[in-house]
């Protein structure tokens, strides 16, 4: 049986208040919803793929997709919540966790962050004026399990500070991807329109069927 060292972990069960309900794995982008071009990004890298849906009944929708899923057992706490459900069930010893929102994430840039992780605890992505990726970024997955046992803070920036954490510029990233666009994520419709006219949004998760 083969060791599972890289993990991925995708946070499918936001609110979605912004796109007045929507289930953002509904979005598609280039002729694939997000969630499957996030699952084809991580297929070739990682040894398993983990999707944390909101519920059960959300969950079913991903059936169809290369990947292991659960849902939000602390629902109503946000990104952390997602994370503290799904890290139970991650088996790898790093994970790079994910937004479902953002689909063009590179994957050379995850490749980038699984290799340079070295000894530290996280190794985050961050702007020059001191925002960072929590949500675009590699973790042991050993001080994600102790960071939710012990702590109350709902705060992902929290997260990271309790952490040996390694921050590399989003400059540096630059090499990869000379726009960055592996950190686009799509908060609104507006912002779904302004990807171009490769963008929409569909009633039926055509990706699930590549």
């Amino acid at each position: 049986m083969t060791k599972v060292v890289r993990s991925a972990m995708i946070l499918a069960g936001g609110e979605a208040k912004r796109v007045d309900g929507r289930e953002k794995y509904f979005f598609f982008y280039k002729g694939c919803s997000f969630i499957s071009r996030l699952v084809a990004t991580f297929s070739e890298i990682c040894d398993e793929i983990l999707i944390v849906a909101k519920n059960q009944e959300q969950a079913s929708h991903f059936s169809g997709l290369p990947a292991r899923c659960t849902w939000d057992k602390k629902r109503g706490l946000g990104p952390i919540g997602g994370i503290s459900s799904g890290i139970e069930e991650v088996k790898g010893k790093f994970v790079f966790i994910a937004a479902c929102d953002m689909p063009t994430i590179h994957r050379s840039i995850v490749m980038h962050l699984f290799d340079h992780i070295g000894e530290y605890d996280a190794i985050i992505p961050e702007w020059e004026n001191t925002d960072i990726e929590p949500l675009h970024a590699v973790y042991r997955v050993s001080a994600v399990q102790r960071y939710v046992e012990k702590h109350d803070s709902l705060s992902l920036r929290d997260m990271v500070n309790t952490m040996h954490t390694l921050r590399t510029s989003s400059e540096e990233l630059r090499q990869f991807d000379p726009n960055l666009e592996t950190f686009q994520n799509i908060n609104t419709l507006d912002e779904l329109q302004a990807l171009g006219p490769d963008a929409t949004y569909l009633e039926k998760d055509q990706g699930n069927n590549e």
